[in-house]
């Protein structure tokens, strides 16, 4: 678990808030930030935190186009709203200062990528990031800018090869997939529910990429009330193989923890243990192949007491090398924050007692086991594109 860990973080990141009674309430960043703080993750000699500065018009553009930048400019000073860019939507309601709070976030996720091609940390995080339904000329599902393919596009533009990232929330990584669809430089993998059950509806295993980007675009659909056994099935039977056939030069991961079963949002059934088993595995990952190069976000997720901030403190601390021990009590001022903040009791501890074991995929295939099955099309998809066999 060896390595250091820049977090990109100013409390102004907070001010990306779509109002009272949106899902995506900052406070879920603001108690996980507090929470690694009261275990001493942020402490440690290994973690360094940097105040980003906006990405800029010009870094936006790399993914966005220039009207709908300036209509997400204009859109947070009139607080009217431009459904056609998908602002001002049940998902994306306007509010003031939209693009400076949106333009922080992707500063944030840019400046952990630069920390890392850098050299000056082997890992970095933007933990108030991950908002990967972004699209070119759209907001979508709760994100006005793309962050993630923004880090991406700007660590191609600085000499990576090859980039991968791994998305592990509940959703498709739409916006992501979308942004390099056609570019074999960069490999995306998203683990998410079925589109037949959820949002965006996107994100079959037939959507393998185009022209020279084919079979570069990977998605894992697990049937609903999926658990933390069939995840890390799934993870281990699609993951590990593509990205040490890839070779990327930088491993990006993206950690909603939608997938847990507290999630009002969605229908899988992972752990606060198994998502944490899912960050382990990423980062050994970017150690074996990336030379340790680990750029990491936040995501989705909206129970905001009982998951996110567990989720994330141990994402911060496996990034930190100082795992926090799942067993471990949450402090008590933080849990009296919790209750200050949302009216909720807090989790006493840091697990949610699950063993977040798995039966590795190369033991062989269960042709009646719905996750199986959801492995195999996947697999069938795109592993020949890679010179690998589908089946264990």
């Amino acid at each position: 678990m060896a390595g250091s860990l820049t977090l990109a973080w100013d409390d102004a990141l907070l001010g990306y808030d779509f109002g009272p009674g949106h899902p995506l309430a900052p406070v879920r960043v603001a108690l996980t930030v507090a929470l690694a703080g009261g275990l001493g993750v942020l402490a440690e000699p290994s973690v360094t935190l940097v105040s980003p500065p906006p990405a800029t018009d010009s870094e936006l553009a790399t993914v966005h186009d220039d009207d709908y930048i300036a209509a997400v400019r204009r859109a947070g000073r009139t607080l009217e709203a431009a459904e056609r860019f998908g602002l001002g939507t049940e998902d994306n309601p306007v509010f003031e200062g939209m693009h400076e709070a949106s333009a922080l976030v992707a500063g944030a996720t840019l400046a952990a990528a630069r920390a890392v091609w850098s050299g000056s940390a082997l890992h970095a995080a933007s933990i108030s990031g991950g908002l990967h339904h972004a699209m070119r000329r759209a907001a979508s599902g709760f994100c006005v800018y793309n962050d993630p393919a923004i880090a991406i596009k700007w660590l191609l533009a600085a000499g990576a090869e090859r980039v991968a990232y791994v998305d592990t929330d509940v959703h498709h990584g739409d916006g992501v997939q979308a942004a390099f669809y056609s570019d074999p430089r960069v490999l995306t993998i998203s683990l998410h529910e079925s589109p037949a059950t959820l949002f965006p509806g996107t994100g079959l295993p037939t959507e393998t990429g185009e022209g020279a980007g084919d079979g570069y675009a990977v998605n894992v659909a697990l049937p609903a009330g999926t658990g933390d056994a069939g995840w890390l099935r799934a993870f281990d039977a699609v993951v590990p193989p593509l990205l040490r056939a890839f070779k990327p030069a930088v491993l990006v991961s993206q950690h909603g923890c939608d997938s847990h079963r507290l999630d009002p949002l969605a229908h899988l059934e992972l752990s606060v243990d198994g998502q944490r088993a899912a960050a382990v595995a990423l980062h050994d990952l970017a150690h074996e192949l990336c030379d340790g190069r680990w750029l990491f976000t936040g995501g989705g997720g909206y129970a905001l007491v009982q998951v996110v901030p567990r989720t994330w403190t141990h994402l911060l601390a496996i990034g930190a090398g100082a795992p926090v021990d799942p067993v471990i009590e949450t402090p008590v001022e933080w849990r009296e924050l919790a209750r200050s903040l949302t009216g909720e009791t807090a989790p006493l501890t840091m697990t949610d007692g699950a063993p977040a074991r798995y039966v590795p995929f190369s033991s062989g295939l269960d042709p009646s086991d719905p996750v199986d099955r959801a492995i195999m099309r996947t697999r069938g998809a795109v592993f020949a594109s890679h010179g690998l066999l589908a089946h264990p």
